[in-house]
């Protein structure tokens, strides 16, 4: 005997052997139909409540089926020459190998006309609910896919089993292989009705076809001839049927809430989709929402909306995979994918990447993707319909700031004065406000300004900071010593970002060329003099974060690595409401030279590029500098504000000491601040370095500082600055330091 579907050959029936599946029923009987009430009950939608032919299609259908199998058995079991072989499909006999060679089992006749009857029947009642506005779920499957009926009725052949298991050892029977418990995609032919061979069969189970391109069905086991590979429908197409709408927990992971209502002119975008169109690329920029956009757009076409953010996707996904399990997703609820942004698929250099973003763009479904860049035709055979995201005016993006705080924000809180400077998307506000919330329940007093910012600031992305040092702002413009036209200019470049949005959208004062709305500043003046706690001032008085570029992570001594660095950091703080520090700038923005060798013509190059990026660059980038010399005067064309910081004078160096001591230190009384100031010529940043070795040297002795401690404390910074200790600036008080010079 030969073995048949894979199973072990039997020479002989074991005696006493049990059966090795079911009995199947005796000829002229079928199975009995599956119970509606509790073995395939389908629980009504909400708008399917009091629509039991709405509610029951699916359980109706399989009923149905039931009637066919019913009739595949008999029709078998007519001709079957040992219907009680208990080992039928563990082994072929002669009399099964002389039925083969004589043409098979009887093709199954056509629906008898009771059967045609009642799917007429069921049919129109779904009709009636439908039209009523509560269709079946089966129903909407077949609408939001485009199947045909013959697909729908392979659906069902291949669901049976999942929803009822009597089905599965029926299909065993009619598989003539114990094993196969799924049906074939010969049976479900000969069940649905088209014959085996029929090329319009076939069709319908082929890639390409709906059913398969959907993800409705599986078509498993690829090694096995054509009509003997299994057909499986997924668990969460199978869940959704039965009332589910909870979708794959991987595909869970991704999907972020509805946006926030907004603003948004989404006609012009509507009108598109409404016209057919598939594939849409939404760029955007900081404070735009490519999201929002799209969802008011498809509300107003009657779709919702399955929004995948693409930076949750686990480094090693299957992006494919998530992408047709997304797509799927989405037209099961009827609803249009958005999906981004790009960026987080990678490199667009990498042909790997561009794999990925084809994957989402061919999709058999409405697809908005988003991103900051612009579209590569290479990513898709398919031609998107790009859109810019409006960028939202100032009225504009108080409203959702508004609509997240709600009953929680104070009257007198002035929330344009709070987040004026922050860019943030709807759905970012959305999350700051409960971050906001959040902050006023730890300090435990009402909303105010702080709390905003702080929630705002809580939404700048982690990126930048793997690049920069990020410093939260704990100065203000009292803190500062300098001249009164320094100290104007800093005002003036604080003002400057304050009513950007006023200078350049309203009064339209945006020069061309491609031009960003960035802000750049140059602060040049010795070491110690204030640079970078300006720069601090300045972010607070913006209420953002200050980030310092550390220039390790930026200068590298391969080719071409320090711009790609460089465009990495503005690339970034493109998303981040901050303030971009350039610390000693001349090491990266130093005067090109003449070129001599490859090395000139390298930095030379990391210049150019410096002056054509900083160009278009939308935030507030400054420079500091010991050297101004050293720096490229090409940037002083581009730059928005140059601001010396010249060494203080005495009476600017008195505050100064009077600021490092603090009001907390105890001073002994023999303590000459005047003296100090007039006498050392130092810079803030030296004198608080004195100020603190001087009170470590009264901590060690547990005392009071002493002006003993004072002048030693300046002859330690005197010897790190290699500057020579003499009688003639330290006085009366030489002799505390004699021994040391």
């Amino acid at each position: 005997m030969t073995p048949a579907g894979g199973s072990p050959s039997t020479a002989s029936r074991p005696p006493g052997a049990k059966p090795a599946r079911a009995k199947p029923a005796p000829a002229g009987t079928a199975p009995a139909r599956p119970a509606t009430s509790t073995t395939v009950s389908v629980p009504p939608r909400p708008d399917e409540e009091g629509s039991p032919a709405a509610a029951g299609h699916l359980a109706a259908r399989l009923a149905l089926l039931g009637d066919q199998v019913r009739a595949a058995v008999a029709a078998r079991r007519a001709v079957d020459p040992d219907p009680d072989d208990a080992f039928r499909g563990l082994y072929i006999s002669e009399g099964d190998a002389d039925r083969l060679l004589a043409g098979g089992w009887p093709a199954l006749e056509a629906p008898a006309s009771d059967l045609l009857a009642a799917r007429v029947a069921v049919e129109e009642a779904v009709d009636r609910a439908d039209a009523a506005g509560r269709p079946s779920r089966l129903r909407s499957l077949e609408r939001f896919f485009g199947l045909s009926p013959t697909d729908v009725d392979l659906l069902v052949v291949a669901l049976a089993p999942d929803l009822d298991s009597r089905f599965e050892r029926l299909y065993g029977y009619l598989n003539d292989d114990v094993t196969r418990r799924r049906a074939t995609i010969g049976l479900a032919l000969e069940l649905v009705g088209p014959p085996s061979g029929a090329p319009a069969g076939r069709s319908r189970l082929r890639p390409g076809a709906p059913l398969l391109d959907g993800g409705l069905v599986l078509v498993e086991e690829s090694d096995r001839p054509y009509l003997t590979r299994s057909l499986r429908v997924p668990d969460r197409v199978a869940i959704h049927l039965l009332g589910d709408d909870r979708p794959d927990s991987d595909l869970a992971a991704l999907l972020v809430p509805p946006s926030p209502p907004v603003a948004v002119d989404a006609a012009p975008l509507a009108r598109a989709l409404g016209a057919g169109t598939q594939l849409v690329y939404v760029r955007e920029k900081p404070g735009s929402s490519g999201r929002a956009l799209a969802s008011a757009a498809l509300a107003t076409v009657g779709m919702g909306t399955l929004s995948l953010d693409l930076e949750r996707l686990d480094p090693d996904a299957d992006v494919a995979a998530v992408a047709r399990a997304a797509a799927r997703e989405a037209r099961l609820v009827g609803a249009g994918l958005v999906a981004g942004p790009l960026e987080a698929l990678g490199d667009h250099v990498d042909p790997r990447t561009r794999a990925a973003v084809r994957a989402f763009a061919e999709l058999p479904t409405v697809v908005v993707l988003l991103g900051r860049s612009g579209w590569d035709p290479i990513w898709s055979r398919r031609v998107p319909l790009l859109v810019e995201a409006p960028q939202p005016s100032t009225a504009e993006r108080l409203e959702p700031w508004r609509v997240a705080l709600g009953r929680d924000l104070p009257d007198e809180l002035d929330l344009s004065e709070a987040v004026a400077e922050f860019r943030l998307t709807p759905e970012q506000v959305a999350r700051a406000g409960e971050a906001t919330r959040l902050q006023s329940v730890l300090t435990g007093q009402p909303i105010d300004a702080g709390h905003v910012r702080m929630g705002a600031r809580s939404q700048n992305a982690a990126g930048l900071e793997r690049m920069a040092r990020r410093i939260d702002p704990a100065v203000g413009w009292d803190d500062l010593v300098l001249p009164p036209l320094t100290l104007q200019l800093l005002h003036e470049l604080a003002g400057r970002v304050h009513t950007r949005e006023q200078v350049l959208d309203r009064w339209r004062m945006r020069p061309g060329g491609g031009r960003g709305r960035g802000v750049t500043a140059l602060f040049s003046g010795d070491s110690g003099t204030g640079k970078t706690m300006s720069a601090e001032v300045v972010a607070g008085a913006l209420g953002i974060e200050l980030y310092t570029i550390n220039l390790a992570t930026v200068v590298d001594k391969y080719v071409g690595e320090t711009e790609k660095n460089l465009e990495r950091i503005f690339s970034e703080v493109d998303g981040v409401n901050g303030v971009l520090l350039f610390d000693e700038a001349d090491a990266i923005f130093g005067k090109r030279s003449e070129v001599r060798d490859a090395h000139d013509r390298y930095a030379n190059i990391e210049v150019a590029y410096l002056l054509q990026r900083i160009e278009t660059f939308d935030g507030l980038a400054i420079l500091a500098t010991n050297l101004r010399a050293n720096v490229d005067e090409a940037f002083t064309r581009r730059l928005d504000a140059l601001i010396d910081f010249p060494f203080p004078d005495p009476t600017q160096r008195l505050v100064l000491w009077r600021q490092c001591l603090g009001p907390s230190v105890p001073l002994a009384p023999d303590v000459d601040l005047e003296f100090c100031a007039g006498s050392f010529e130092l810079s803030g940043g030296n004198i608080r370095s004195i100020a603190l070795t001087a009170a470590y040297l009264a901590a060690a002795k547990d005392g009071e500082v002493t002006m003993a401690d004072m002048i030693r404390a300046v002859h330690r910074e005197y010897r790190k600055l290699g500057r020579l200790s003499v009688e003639a600036e330290f006085g009366e008080w030489f002799e505390s330091i004699a021994g040391e010079v």
